[in-house]
């Protein structure tokens, strides 16, 4: 076994198949972190380029940013690198098999396997991989080898067509990126607002949160965009034009999207989503039609945050 690419995921993913009996010969890295990382992960497992790690392996993970894998593919199938037989194995979640065509023409075998995974680039990864679920592509006379290494990596086989693959890692960045950015804004928030450790208080909350969508959907929205609290959100803006105005426009977007949605299920009223949309449309303070007598859950004055 060999890896091209010593970023997060490549010596994760080595050290696993090292686990269930694959031998280690020979990694690529450029940068000091890659090169540092792979003597972490893969101690005494030669750093050498990546046609001498072709030239080495039987199985060779490409573990290369999307943008590079095409060129990496052609060039190393254009020098004579790629050998028949030779198994490889590209983790971006973009591309499919197709992308690895170049190295299929010069006999090697191609498989697509993407942990729905982030990465650290420590050891922690490697137990991460136990449940974890990849995306599987690859001809079907070589489904079975794919499918079997994901499982000597501890993982579940997702099959995923070739020409499906851009939508579902589009799925995976929607739910996983951009969490990431979610959390970090409203830990920034919270601090903002003098909450000295917003990491323990966001904790058990978005637990919970994440819990009741992957359980529920869309039936576990809460807050007060799905109750319609038009004067909520409308200070929520104004607030955030004052101490962030940057988070602004995404506030909006998400404000927007989540409406839709809770309206396409019966969530939010009708007769309250009228003056949530112009405040979201307009982005101002408005509280237009909100009666004093109605409470923070509406009408009934029902908090069912």
């Amino acid at each position: 076994m060999g890896v091209v690419g010593a970023g997060r995921v490549g010596p994760a993913l080595a050290a696993s198949l090292q686990l269930a009996g694959h031998r280690p010969v020979a990694v690529s890295g450029v940068s000091d972190a890659s090169v540092r990382r792979a003597a972490a992960m893969l101690p005494d497992v030669p750093l050498v380029p990546p046609a001498e790690v072709l030239a080495r392996a039987e199985l060779v993970l490409l573990t290369v940013p999307d943008d590079v894998l095409p060129g990496l593919v052609e060039g190393l199938a254009e020098t004579g690198a790629v050998r028949p037989g030779q198994l490889l194995v590209h983790t971006s979640g973009r591309y499919g098999a197709a992308v690895l065509d170049p190295a299929r023409r010069a006999g090697a075998l191609p498989l697509a396997l993407h942990p729905a995974m982030t990465f650290t680039g420590t050891s922690v990864d490697v137990q991460r991989l136990a449940g974890c679920s990849f995306g599987v592509t690859a001809p079907e006379e070589l489904r079975l080898a794919a499918e079997a290494l994901v499982i000597e990596m501890g993982g579940e086989p997702e099959w995923i067509e070739e020409a499906s693959r851009p939508l579902y890692h589009a799925g995976l960045a929607l739910g996983a990126n951009h969490l990431v950015t979610l959390v970090a804004q409203a830990m920034e928030l919270l601090r903002t607002a003098g909450v000295s450790a917003p990491d323990r208080m966001l904790g058990p909350l978005l637990g919970a949160a994440l819990d009741n969508a992957l359980r529920s959907g869309d039936a576990a929205l809460t807050g007060p965009v799905s109750r319609g609290d038009a004067g909520t959100v409308a200070v929520h803006v104004s607030e955030l034009r004052k101490h962030a105005p940057g988070m602004v426009a995404g506030y909006l977007a998400m404000a927007r999207t989540t409406a839709d949605r809770a309206l396409a299920h019966g969530l939010l009223k009708p007769e309250l989503a009228e003056d949530l949309l112009v405040v979201l449309a307009n982005g101002h303070e408005t509280t237009e039609g909100r009666g004093p007598a109605e409470g923070p859950g509406g009408a009934d004055g029902e908090d069912d945050r």
